[in-house]
Order: structure tokens, then C-alpha cells, then sequence
């Protein structure tokens, strides 16, 4: 740490790196029981022959549903772990996610979720010296189009 600063140069060379990479597939069914726990009753997301009707010819996934992974994990799991194995503080809060909606998202879609860090920066709150890490995740479908991009905030101290 230079200069009592939590950011370390270990942690400025992981900015920008692609830290990880998880694939998901996106099922019917799981798209029904997902609208259904957030009580959402779109039929584009509940009513299977509704949405063959529609231009998608398929269910929708609501926004933010991306599937299941293929392989346990998180997209930003191992961006944060190598952050605290580059001197981050442990403690972490969640600061809240951003998201920005490209393309619909739909039964029989695999998408590909690739994490990197996009910034850290630093400075004083109540608890201290506090630290605020943006990861980005992109999500490409199986046709190579980027359908989300995510920007979620990490509070360490």
C-alpha cells in the first residue's frame, strides 16, 4: 500500500484484465419459475404458447435473468477473490448493480458472462479509508451478439 492507500499495485494491474468467464443456459422453465417468484406476469414470461405467437417465437427472460450457470460460480466470484489476494481489504458490501439491456434474452439462449474490474477507487467514509470496486460483466448469446452489460459496485474496508 503507497502512501496509506488500500489500493495496491497488485490491484491497479487486475483493472481491465478478464478476470473470469461463465457460460448459462437459458431454459423455459426457468424462466416461467423465475417470473413467477418475483411475481411478474407477463406472459412473454409465463405463457409459453402466448410467446410463440409473439415476433420472439419464444418465451422472454425478464430483464436481468441470465439462465443458470452451466458450472457453479458467479460471473464476478473469482474478479473479487483476486482482488483480496492483490492486499483488498476482506470485508465487502454490496453498493448496488447497474444494468444496461441490449438485446432480449429468451428460452434456448447460452450466454457467455465475461468479468473484468472497470475501476477502484479510494476514499474516506465513517468506516475509514473505504474502498469502491466497479466490476463489469458482459453477456454475449450463442450468435456472438452482446445482449447485457452489467456494472456492479463493491464496498470494501
Amino acid at each position: 500500500m503507497a502512501n496509506g492507500s488500500l489500493i495496491t499495485e497488485g490491484m491497479r494491474e487486475l483493472i481491465g484484465k478478464t478476470l473470469d468467464t461463465i457460460v448459462f443456459k437459458v431454459e423455459e422453465g426457468a424462466i416461467q419459475r423465475y417470473a413467477q417468484a418475483i411475481g411478474d406476469p407477463n406472459p412473454l414470461f409465463n405463457d409459453l404458447d402466448y410467446a410463440k405467437k409473439t415476433k420472439y417465437g419464444r418465451l422472454l427472460a425478464p430483464p436481468g435473468f441470465t439462465g443458470w450457470p452451466i458450472k457453479a460460480g458467479r460471473p464476478t466470484e473469482k474478479l473479487f477473490a483476486s482482488l483480496v489476494e492483490a492486499g483488498a481489504p476482506p470485508r465487502i458490501l454490496d453498493g448496488g448493480i447497474e444494468f444496461e439491456f441490449i438485446e432480449p434474452v429468451g428460452a434456448g439462449d447460452t450466454l457467455t458472462a465475461t468479468s473484468k474490474i472497470a475501476k477502484v477507487t479510494e476514499r474516506e467514509t465513517k468506516l475509514g479509508k473505504t474502498m469502491f470496486t466497479t466490476a463489469e460483466v458482459t453477456y454475449v448469446n450463442q450468435k456472438g451478439n452482446e445482449v447485457l452489460r452489467t456494472w456492479a459496485t463493491i464496498i470494501q474496508f
